[in-house]
């Protein structure tokens, strides 16, 4: 079988379909991998051939709601270069879901680690799938743009989630994530983390043995930035903080703060040397905590990170960060309380066992398998 991986070439959705295509690399299909120059050097250090894109904003997720007729350009070359039998892409590559469309190939999509869009039945209220509506309305709006930059027909599905969810669609996380009545689109299944990443140094230059929190910056979205929170908590603080500034902006450590501050392609040895994850919750930070069995502190902005906190918190792995204006003595009391509550650290060991036990690459590759067939 000849597979072209097409995912965003950010580390959070770069990463996983690296898992999967190392696993079906293993299987003996052949197996390339679209990407800039960056993500060209992490897809070549996991042991994957390469297709080079010209213009990394076309599968870059900073640039997702405006690059789509780009991204679909490009995975059309490459499509037309390598004739494959099946795509893999990321969730909001309408490009690449696009280009399979136009050239009758199936397409599996890896999605983030809950579902964002609305259940086919049950859920957690009334709000909340107002939110997972809009959120998909939003979605198509962009989708469609693309399909008719492209020259294609409409589409007239059932579903109007239907053009998104690809051949499969695949979620990272667990159904215990999900509201325990709902009910997902039966394109949609978990397979769990999909988890790789580069390998780190020998040595991480750490100070001394303190206890650490590792903190995982996401976008703000326009809300609430967490440095003036986070330079609260970790002064004069039990804690030392390894602050991983992700796709965040500028740094704003305040100088008595005690934050080791930086950007890392790895997070895995440092949250395993962690008592907890400080994150506004998104994928990639939620699955590190919960595979090395750490409570999370969770302080969600927008899009994935509401879904995702919510999960956190009704799976009971989580705490909410206390709001802005809460005192420096009630931050550095959370920090403490999250790390050590017995019952949080238990949870998150259970789940993460059930996540690591999944075997989710393997799901995964014979998900691709399936469609290809």
């Amino acid at each position: 079988m000849n597979v072209l991986l097409c995912p965003l070439n950010d580390p959070g959705y770069l990463y996983p379909a690296l898992a999967v295509g190392r696993e079906l690399r293993r299987r003996a299909h052949s197996v390339h991998v679209l990407a800039g120059p960056k993500a060209a050097a992490t897809a070549s250090e996991a042991g994957l051939d390469t297709c080079a894109v010209t213009d990394p904003r076309a599968l870059s997720v900073t640039h997702w709601t405006v690059s789509g007729p780009e991204q679909h350009t490009a995975v059309a070359r490459a499509v037309r270069t390598l004739r494959p039998d099946v795509l893999v892409t990321s969730v909001l590559c309408h490009g690449a879901l696009v280009a399979a469309e136009a050239a009758g190939l199936p397409v599996v999509v890896l999605g983030l680690t809950a579902h964002l869009w609305p259940y086919r039945a049950g859920g957690a209220g009334p709000a909340d799938t107002h939110d997972r509506t809009w959120r998909l309305t939003e979605t198509l709006k962009h989708y469609e743009a693309v399909r008719a930059a492209a020259g294609l027909a409409p589409r007239h599905d059932r579903f109007p989630d239907t053009p998104l969810l690809g051949t499969a669609f695949l979620l990272r996380g667990h159904p215990l994530l999900e509201p325990a009545d709902a009910e997902v689109p039966p394109d949609v299944r978990h397979v769990g983390p999909c988890w790789w990443e580069p390998e780190p140094p020998s040595y991480e230059p750490l100070p001394d043995d303190r206890p650490l929190a590792y903190v995982h910056l996401g976008r703000t979205f326009g809300g609430t930035s967490l440095w003036p929170r986070l330079n609260a908590a970790f002064t004069a603080s039990s804690h030392r903080a390894v602050v991983e500034l992700g796709r965040s902006g500028t740094p704003e450590s305040a100088p008595d703060a005690d934050l080791i501050v930086g950007r890392r392609p790895w997070m895995g040895p440092l949250v395993d040397r962690s008592d907890l994850v400080l994150t506004n919750a998104t994928s990639a930070p939620v699955l590190g905590a919960l595979l090395h069995g750490k409570p999370l502190l969770v302080a969600p902005n927008g899009s994935e990170q509401q879904v995702l906190a919510a999960a956190c918190l009704r799976a009971g792995v989580a705490r909410r960060l206390p709001e802005p204006g809460t005192s420096a003595a009630d931050l550095r009391a959370a920090v403490e309380e999250t790390a050590y509550d017995p019952e949080l650290r238990s949870r998150a060991r259970e789940i993460g066992g059930l996540l690591a036990d999944g075997k989710s690459e393997s799901r995964a590759a014979d998900a691709v398998e399936a469609a290809a067939r």
